[in-house]
């Protein structure tokens, strides 16, 4: 038997308990052909980089499977029938990993974190509370207008090049 990763997208408007019931009749399509699920992993509702099936969300779950191909091919049949998957990408692999996903891997590393130190934009801003400005026009008998008025040395005319 080969092994393979299975990730698939469930539709966001199942609820957690009805995205596991999927994942049970995928694994017990898998079951029924001489497969095995040998782990699996709920990996929770998450945004889509772009809309399926007028779905922003989605339902994500993994397998890691040690299967005959015939069984994988028949758990993706019911998968692409299926209204509720929205995608699915199985593919193969020389050894199954052990442990968590990266995905999981970085759910529990979060905890770990400890305090990150002052962030130094947070609270009270020094220029935030100034005064609104003024708009220029209203100053215009101020420093500004009269640098507006002198003229600059870029400002004299160039020789146009000669023709000939």
């Amino acid at each position: 038997m080969s092994y393979y990763e299975c990730v698939f997208i469930a539709r966001q408007e199942l609820s957690t308990t009805q995205a596991e019931q999927l994942a049970d009749q995928m694994a017990e399509i898998l079951a029924n052909n001489g497969g095995e699920v040998k782990m699996r992993e709920y990996w929770g509702l998450k945004n889509l980089a772009y809309r399926i099936k007028k779905n922003r969300k989605g339902h994500y779950t993994m397998f890691n499977i040690d299967a005959p191909s015939d069984a994988v091919i028949e758990m993706e049949r019911n998968m692409g029938l299926s209204e509720d998957v929205l995608r699915h990408l199985t593919i193969r692999m020389d050894e199954l990993p052990e442990g968590p996903s990266i995905m999981m891997q970085a759910k529990s590393d979060r905890g770990d974190r400890g305090d990150r130190g002052d962030r130094g934009d947070r609270g009270r801003r020094p220029d935030r509370d100034r005064p609104p400005r003024v708009d220029r026009d209203d100053q215009a008998d101020g420093p500004r207008a009269e640098r507006a008025t002198e003229a600059k040395p870029d400002d004299a005319p160039k020789a146009e090049p000669d023709a000939s």
